[in-house]
């Protein structure tokens, strides 16, 4: 179903060590509003869409967002895979230390681990653009949030494309909606 190129969508650069900004920046690997809940969602509502071009929408949008996820993913682990022990005591991540190491894990920028009860997947096609749309918006203020706490310059870099497809995402679920209420219409369903 999908063709893999190995290589990152957008190139990952950051400047050092720095978990106290991998802390922050995690969220948006398993977080309430990260690319894995959307991903998720994405690819599992598709099957209820009444529209050959809904299920294919969701199904590259959600294909992306496993993107992005990756690129979350390099980020987080190149901004701890240097940091000394001290680096990551002295920003709190010494639980994350004890069961991850410097692995990458599905939690929020707390330690939360990331649960399904994140997506919906409500069977109408209205409703679940509706939230697909509001998810892109919130992934998009998380990301311009994350923007406005990063001091590393390639961190911000990368974090900046991120916001720029949730905008972007957002764009073709509004565009997606007014066809499906087309669509009901003209069944005379809405």
């Amino acid at each position: 179903m999908w063709i893999y190129e190995k290589k990152l969508e957008y190139p990952v650069r950051v400047d050092g060590p720095n978990p106290k900004l991998a802390k922050a920046i995690i969220t948006q690997y398993g977080g309430p509003d990260g690319e894995l809940g959307a991903s998720l969602r994405y690819l599992t509502q598709r099957y209820t869409m009444p529209l050959p071009q809904a299920k294919a929408l969701l199904t590259d949008i959600g294909t992306e967002e496993l993107a992005h996820m990756e690129i979350v993913a390099t980020i987080v682990f190149n901004l701890i895979k240097d940091a000394s022990i001290e680096q990551i005591k002295a920003e709190g991540m010494e639980g994350y230390y004890a069961d991850h190491d410097r692995g990458i894990y599905f939690v929020n920028g707390d330690g939360v681990p990331w649960t399904a009860a994140y997506i919906q997947s409500k069977g109408d096609p209205i409703t679940d653009i509706y939230e697909n749309m509001a998810a892109e918006q919130k992934a998009r203020s998380t990301y311009e949030w994350l923007i406005n706490l990063s001091d590393d310059p390639g961190a911000t870099d990368t974090l900046k494309f991120l916001r720029s497809r949730e905008v972007v995402h957002f764009q073709r679920f509004g565009e997606m909606l007014n066809q499906l209420y087309e669509y009901y219409q003209s069944k005379k369903f809405y």
